[in-house]
């Protein structure tokens, strides 16, 4: 990512992608019990995240790190990792680890998702007494 050519720039100075693989190879340097990657590629485009995730790929495998990487991307998440934790509302919604989980697709994800979101509105019939009584 072109770090080694900014030995002597301050952090200031780099590029997003290069904040996120420095700071990816200092979380790591001491090889953690845990890695945590909080939407570690969320303010990246496409090209640099796709880089980032290629380094932290690498540096997991080598290091052979236990990881927890949060995002909302979902094909990060089919793609990384042999399990999948969907969180909905605080709690565990979906736990999909083994062959589960290399079947899974985005698409998927996103209809599991829907579900969740579908079961969070109003039942109709709720509503409409909710309508008469109040308002």
């Amino acid at each position: 990512m072109g770090l080694e050519d900014r030995l002597n720039n301050p952090i200031g100075k780099l590029s997003g992608g290069q904040r996120q693989a420095l700071t990816l190879l200092m979380a790591t340097a001491l090889r953690p019990d845990l890695l945590l990657l909080d939407e570690h590629t969320a303010a990246l485009d496409p090209k640099t995240a796709a880089k980032v995730i290629d380094l932290t790929r690498r540096v997991v495998a080598r290091d052979n790190l236990t990881t927890l990487m949060v995002t909302h991307s979902m094909q990060q998440a089919v793609n990384l990792g042999d399990r999948i934790i969907m969180m909905h509302q605080g709690r565990v919604a979906y736990d999909f680890k083994g062959d589960e989980k290399k079947h899974l697709k985005v698409q998927d994800l996103l209809a599991l998702f829907d579900d969740l979101r579908k079961k969070d509105s109003f039942d109709p019939g709720l509503a409409a007494m909710l309508r008469a009584t109040y308002v």
